[in-house]
């Protein structure tokens, strides 16, 4: 057999007079007799962390047919163009944000399965999301991207006891590092592209940094060696930092952006909140595209959100809307806000989908967690959770089913079987007691 494929760069582009057009991943840039795990073009596992507030409307979330091609209630169907790749997990609970203040933990503990320490100083749980970071991030410019719509919500996300920590984020780097969600698309844009406003301003503030931290680093190390132990030290763990910002710089700077079409940096936080959302997803899908980040988590609105609907004809403010007393027409209204929320997610599915990865798309890729660490928002219970699990997960994902679990099992079995899927050695996370082989 004889194989004459020539070898494409991945950087070429076609060139004109002052102009350069970048190409898509061809055939011919994958050498050839080469296995596609051993290219650039091999596929790499992206996973996301899609938080929603105040609960669902449970009759109108959970399917009534067990097991495969069963039919999607009204907050689910419009994911039924992916029910191949979603899993619907019933009878999951988490004991951990069973506690007075109700919204004040519950955003936080909904990824580490682990109660907060009642103290203004944070101290939770490493997250789900965290744990992922650090076996499948490391080798990205951004180990994990965290993004929300609103800063905070109302009266209730913080709690005189536990403070604000646990109420403001679903992220913790460790049980004592809340991560902050970015709530604006701007600054967002400006972490994973650099500042600037255009593609040409990005660039030359870029050379400008690079040139800064060579000389942070050179001035440094002639610092150290005029100090003691104790003042070498410090400098030790500054040099350690620097030399993070700089392995971070050099991979964005070396970064093959050639098949992205970048916009310039959006103008701020938009007027319009569904705006809002549609954007954050859409950075989200970008940065997995770019391979910035292959881990995100967002909070699709704060808890004791005051957010009103009006583009879909709701004006009531989110959590009132959400303390029904069972009134069916606010029932009616909380589940069009809830199925909204849905649509939103599926429209970032779908942009998943039509992105190639390897030899399929990124949704095949990626283990993507939908859903909320509230039941009934009414009775602020936590059982039974609305949980969703969508993408293929490499492979490793079933999909099209809805599983039904024994009444209150941990929600953390789930999140371990996640880690378990991405190919992370753990065997227990919060207070997990198995792993679903179902999954």
């Amino acid at each position: 057999m004889f194989i004459t494929r020539k070898h494409l760069s991945r950087r070429t582009v076609l060139k004109g007079t002052g102009v350069a057009v970048a190409l898509p991943l061809l055939d011919a840039m994958i050498p050839a007799a080469t296995a596609l795990a051993a290219t650039a073009a091999a596929p790499k596992p992206r996973a996301a962390f899609i938080y929603f507030p105040h609960g669902a409307v449970m009759d109108q979330w959970t399917p009534t047919k067990v097991g495969s091609d069963f039919e999607l209630p009204q907050i689910l169907a419009p994911l039924k163009p992916f029910q191949k790749q979603l899993t619907v997990i019933s009878g999951l609970e988490n004991k951990s944000a069973i506690a007075a203040p109700v919204h004040a933990i519950t955003p936080g503990t909904w990824l580490s399965c682990i109660p907060p320490r009642i103290s203004h100083d944070p101290l939770g749980g490493t997250t789900l999301d965290q744990i992922a970071a650090q076996h499948i991030g490391q080798n990205t410019p951004l180990p994990s991207m965290e993004v929300g719509t609103e800063e905070r919500g109302g009266e209730g996300s913080c709690d005189r006891n536990y403070g604000c920590s646990y109420g403001k984020t679903i992220s913790f780097r460790d049980p004592a590092t809340p991560l902050p969600m970015e709530h604006n698309p701007r600054k967002l844009f400006q972490q994973l592209f650099g500042a600037g406003d255009t593609a040409q301003e990005r660039e030359l503030l870029a050379r400008e940094d690079r040139s800064l931290l060579d000389l942070v680093s050179r001035d440094a190390a002639d610092l150290k060696r005029r100090l003691g132990a104790r003042d070498s030290a410090l400098v030790d763990d500054y040099l350690t930092t620097v030399r993070e910002i700089e392995r971070r710089v050099q991979q964005l700077s070396s970064r093959d952006l050639s098949s992205v079409s970048l916009p310039d940096a959006p103008s701020g936080i938009p007027s319009r909140f569904d705006e809002q959302v549609r954007l954050m997803f859409d950075m989200i899908a970008l940065a997995f595209q770019a391979n910035l980040t292959r881990v995100a988590s967002f909070m699709m609105a704060a808890e004791v959100s005051n957010q009103p609907y009006n583009f879909i004809g709701i004006s009531d403010a989110f959590h009132p809307l959400s303390h029904h007393a069972n009134n069916a027409q606010k029932l009616e209204r909380l589940a069009r806000v809830q199925a909204w929320n849905t649509g939103e997610f599926a429209r970032f599915v779908k942009k998943l989908q039509g992105l190639p990865d390897g030899e399929g798309n990124m949704l095949d890729n990626s283990f993507i967690l939908f859903g909320s660490n509230m039941s009934d928002s009414n009775l602020h219970n936590h059982y039974p959770l609305p949980t969703a699990v969508v993408g293929g997960g490499m492979g490793k994902l079933k999909g099209n089913q809805h599983l039904r679990y024994g009444e209150k099992t941990p929600i953390a079995n789930l999140h371990l079987t996640l880690l378990d899927r991405m190919g992370v050695p753990m065997e227990k996370l919060g207070d997990s007691s198995m792993k679903f082989a179902e999954v």
